[in-house]
This record gives C-alpha cells, sequence and structure tokens, in this order.
C-alpha cells in the first residue's frame, strides 16, 4: 500500500514522471482499412510486394491469420463501424449500406443526413452511381455519423482527454471515412463529381484553408489520358486468368488491361480513378497533407488518423479477386503504403506510431471463375426470385394478401407493408414464417429467418444463427433475413452485373486480416480465431482509455503484453 502511495504522490507532482510514463503511449495511432481485402488475399500475392510497405505489416507486425466477423451482412458500413466500434449491427445499428425506414417510408442511406450539408455545393452528384448504386439511396447530400449508435475508439480517445487527441480519418467513400472518425472526429472524403476531397456541415462551418489549397492543386488531373498498366511483367503474377468475359467495361475502362483513364473532362473520369490503383493514391496523397498540416503526432496527446483504402473493393467488383487487377492494384497499394509510411516515420517515427491494418469484408471468386473451376454450385442470382410469384401466391392462399403486403428486397432482407397486414387482420410474425418458409426453398436460398423468430431466439443456435442475431436491429432491420447459398450472390450494380460482390455470413466474406504493428512491436503470426470486434477495444486497452459504449470484442494479448 505504501509503494502504491508513493507512485501515486509522484504521477500528481512529478512532471518529469508524468513524461516518462506519457512515452509509453504512442504519439500516433494509424488505423489502416483496405475496403474488401480478404484475410488471404495478402499471402498470395506478398512474393510481388516490395519492402516498406504490406511486407513491413507481416514481417514486423503481430498478424492474425484466422481473423473473422460474427455478423451476417458483410457489406462497407457494416464492416467499418464494427472495426470502429468493436461491436456488432445488432449494438451499433448499421444493419447494411442501405436499409428501409418504416418512417420516412424509404429506403435510406446509411450516413444521409439532411441537418449537415456537404460545405461543398453539388459534390454529392456523382455522374455514375453505378460502380456504387447504394448512393442511389440518399435523397439528401448531408451526411453524418449521427446513425451510429455507438461511440467509437476514436471518440473515446478524444473523450479521455477533453479533446486534446485531434481525430481524423480519410476515404474515398463518405461512409468508409465517416465511420472511423466517430461523432467527435473530423472526415474527409472524395467527390467524383468534383475530383477533390469534401466533408460536411457536421465538422465544420468552413472547409479547412489546407483542404482548399489541396484541392487547388488538381492533384487528381495527373492521371488525366494515361492509363492502369500492368506493374510487373505479365509471367510474374501469381495467377494467369482463365476467363475474362465475366470481367466488368464500365463506361469503356475496358475489361483487361491497359485501363484508359481518358481525358480529365470525361464526364466518368473521376470514377475511373476510383476503380483503379489511383483512388488509393490520391488519398494517401490527401492523408500526408493532412498530418502535415495538423502536426499530427507533434504534441502531448495521442492523435488518431483512419485511412480507408477503397479501390481494393472496386476493382474486385469489376474484375474478381483472381483477376490481374486485384493483384496489380495490390502491389500499387503496397506502394503507396511503404510511401505513407516513410512519411509518417520521418514526421513520428514509426516507434511512436501504432498502426493496425484490417478490411470492412472479403469476398469470394468470381461465380464464372468458380465454376470454371469446378465449384458448379456458383451463380449470380436475380432479386426478382426472391419475392417472386411463388412467395405472392403463398401470401394470397394463406392470408388474402396481394402483391402490397411485400414492400421491397432490400440485401439481406426482405421488408413488408406492416400497415397492408395489420389491416387484413393477419398476424405479423405469421406472415413472415409463411415468407421465410417460401423463400427457403428457392434453390438459390440456404436458409431464411423471421425477424420474431430472431427476435424470440427461435433459429438454430449455430454459427449461422449468431450471424444472424448479431445483424439484427429491431428498428432497422427487415422482416425475413435470407441467406444465399455459399457462393451464391446478387451481383447487380444498377442496371450492370459485376464480377464479384461480398455480403454473406459465409467464411470468404467474413475473413479479413488484422494486424498490429509499429511501436517496437515484435512480429508474429497468430493463428487462432479472434473477431475484427476485437480491434477497437485492444487499441483501448493499449493506451489504457475507456473501451466503446457497445464493444463485445476481447483485448488481443499478444499486442498489449508486448507494451
Amino acid at each position: 500500500m505504501q509503494k502504491r502511495w508513493i507512485a501515486t504522490t509522484l504521477l500528481c507532482v512529478c512532471p518529469l514522471f508524468v513524461q516518462a510514463a506519457n512515452d509509453n503511449k504512442p504519439k500516433l495511432i494509424l488505423q489502416i482499412t483496405v475496403d474488401g481485402l480478404r484475410g488471404d488475399l495478402l499471402t498470395r500475392y506478398q512474393h510481388n510486394f516490395g519492402e516498406g510497405g504490406f511486407n513491413y505489416l507481416l514481417d514486423q507486425g503481430v498478424h492474425y491469420t484466422n481473423a473473422h466477423y460474427q455478423h451476417g451482412n458483410t457489406e462497407t458500413i457494416v464492416g467499418h463501424v464494427s472495426l470502429a466500434t468493436g461491436a456488432p449491427p445488432a449494438v451499433h445499428g448499421m444493419v447494411g449500406n442501405v436499409w428501409y425506414d418504416r418512417q420516412l417510408e424509404r429506403i435510406v442511406y446509411n450516413v444521409e443526413d439532411e441537418t449537415f450539408p456537404l460545405l461543398t455545393s453539388d459534390a454529392g452528384v456523382d455522374q455514375n452511381t453505378e460502380i456504387d448504386p447504394t448512393q442511389k439511396a440518399a435523397k439528401v447530400e448531408g451526411r453524418s455519423p449521427e446513425p451510429i449508435l455507438s461511440t467509437t475508439f476514436s471518440d473515446e480517445l478524444h473523450l479521455s482527454n477533453n479533446g486534446n487527441s485531434r481525430v481524423f480519418s480519410v476515404s474515398v467513400k463518405d461512409r468508409g471515412a465517416i465511420s472511423l472518425a466517430g461523432h467527435t472526429g473530423k472526415a474527409f472524403w472524395f467527390s467524383k463529381a468534383k475530383s477533390e476531397f469534401i466533408t460536411s456541415e457536421y465538422y465544420y462551418e468552413k472547409t479547412p484553408h489546407w483542404v482548399d489549397r489541396w484541392n487547388e492543386k488538381n492533384i487528381p488531373q495527373q492521371y488525366s489520358k494515361q492509363r492502369w498498366e500492368l506493374s510487373l511483367p505479365q509471367d510474374q503474377y501469381t495467377q494467369q486468368e482463365v476467363m475474362q468475359e465475366h470481367k466488368f467495361d464500365l463506361g469503356g475502362f475496358a475489361r483487361t488491361f491497359p485501363h484508359p483513364y481518358g481525358p480529365a473532362s470525361y464526364k466518368y473520369y473521376s470514377t475511373m480513378l476510383t476503380v483503379s490503383p489511383a483512388g488509393d493514391e490520391i488519398t494517401a496523397d490527401f492523408a500526408q497533407t493532412l498530418m502535415l498540416q495538423e502536426k499530427l503526432g507533434q504534441l502531448e496527446y495521442t492523435d488518431y488518423l483512419a485511412v480507408s483504402f477503397s479501390s481494393n473493393d472496386y476493382v474486385i467488383h469489376l474484375y474478381g479477386p483472381e483477376s490481374l487487377e486485384a493483384e496489380d492494384n495490390l502491389i500499387r497499394l503496397d506502394r503507396t503504403l511503404a510511401s505513407l509510411f516513410k512519411s509518417i516515420d520521418a514526421q513520428v517515427g514509426l516507434d511512436n506510431t501504432l498502426i493496425v491494418l484490417s478490411a470492412d469484408h472479403g469476398v469470394p471468386e468470381s461465380a464464372p471463375v468458380a465454376q470454371t473451376l469446378g465449384l458448379r454450385d456458383a451463380n449470380y442470382v436475380d432479386t426478382n426470385v426472391l419475392i417472386g410469384d411463388t412467395v405472392k401466391q403463398r401470401l394470397d392462399r394463406e392470408f388474402k394478401l396481394d402483391e402490397t403486403a411485400i414492400r421491397l428486397f432490400s440485401h439481406p432482407y426482405i421488408y413488408l407493408n406492416h400497415d397492408v397486414i395489420t389491416k387484413s387482420g393477419a398476424d405479423l410474425g405469421d406472415v413472415q414464417r409463411a415468407v421465410a418458409d417460401q423463400v427457403s426453398k428457392l434453390n438459390s436460398v440456404f436458409y431464411a429467418a423471421a425477424s420474431q423468430d430472431i427476435e424470440r431466439n427461435q433459429i438454430p443456435n449455430n454459427r449461422l444463427g449468431t450471424m444472424i442475431q448479431n445483424n439484427h436491429h429491431p428498428l432497422r432491420s427487415g422482416d425475413v433475413y435470407v441467406v444465399m447459398n455459399p457462393r451464391n450472390y446478387v451481383a447487380n450494380m444498377g442496371s450492370l452485373t459485376t464480377a464479384s460482390t461480398h455480403g454473406s455470413p459465409w467464411r470468404y466474406d467474413t475473413h479479413v486480416p488484422v494486424i498490429f504493428a509499429g511501436m517496437a512491436i515484435e512480429g508474429s503470426k497468430v493463428a487462432r480465431e479472434i473477431t475484427p470486434y476485437d480491434v477497437a477495444p485492444t487499441l483501448s486497452h493499449y493506451i489504457g482509455i475507456t473501451q466503446p459504449s457497445g464493444t463485445i470484442g476481447k483485448v488481443l494479448e499478444e499486442v498489449t503484453m508486448q507494451k
């Protein structure tokens, strides 16, 4: 007890002792999210990576090779917010990239918020939303983190020292930036309509001067009339392609190399940048400028920077994870990361920086490629089948309900019209179960669960059942949760069909890398199963602050014991 009193006294009266204690904390926490990076892809393509990027993390970091999400709808906003909060969507509320809002009576986009308009007028009007059709759901241009129902690690960091920690987040995608900035940080994202980084009134009254100066440099214009070429001789790539017909030709960007960006005047020019390594390179350039201008890692308290790299996800949607494009994009991202780490080392020091890298979800191989390789059950699914004639006929037969009882399908949920069902006198739970049972009979469907059964714990007590429950929020989830058969997925992006997509509870979609590095952490590989929900509580424990309010993850001792 006496030693404890002496230590407490020293902490209170000795500035040098306080400084020594603070030296154990990182000056900067860098959280990197690579959108759509399945857990095995780094090691699959590692031999083509250089020094200082992914290999720095893989060789010198604690690499968890068996990290899996525990929620069913593995989409971008769901994974990003789960990384930020350490919680599943049942807690943080982001059940999908879009959901049906029963009060507004329409589909809503996950971070739309009319209360906080964009600071740049018309910056949310994307000329081409085919590559990201979820944006079409937003009826307003305003954006904020208000729909997130839990605090994030970055929130708790900011709160821990009365706002002295500076918190920033950057991404091409608005949802990628907003999620990790939390409620108390600052977020910037790329406007395809303006070819510049923007933010909303939630964060600032006026765009920071340094952001205006960066935008005036027109860095995206530097790719005008250039092409995305292979970085290496083709025979050095890991997997030679077995087919190319399934690849996506977006507005003349081509199915195969080289991919022309076109002139900067082309209306889809900015979109072309984001579906290629250029998107990540532009994001990293902005992030490095932010670090210098905001002097991150230079003051007394730990600062936080999140960078979400979106290009990998777009490239995989267009071409598949087995494509030359997917590998080359990661080779280019490896170089981008090496440059970013070099910049951080010069400004802050990697030994003063705690880095964590993960992903928001994985991805399956393209269905046509999987079929060619012998997986004959891999298929694209037409959403119209899910709420087609057989479902409508059963509702008529059992409840005398017509097709107006079904509102819509928005992956992974079927939403019913509660008003119509109530007026008919039918029991909502019975209607949900009838729809779930009928949908379960479809060849492409593995299982379907009624929301009333989910809420009453009346679904199978297994991994799949847990993942469905972890995805359920009573105010946002639909009436029936639909699980497709493995490697069966809805591949529609607007009017176009993508090569590959994600959103299932199957292992190829839940598997992501989790790597902690920097701060003199010793490299190791850990094979036991963990979950990305563990990232936020581990960061919190590492620097000795409160965990996010909804966290269910565990502290990873391989990281915290090295402190």
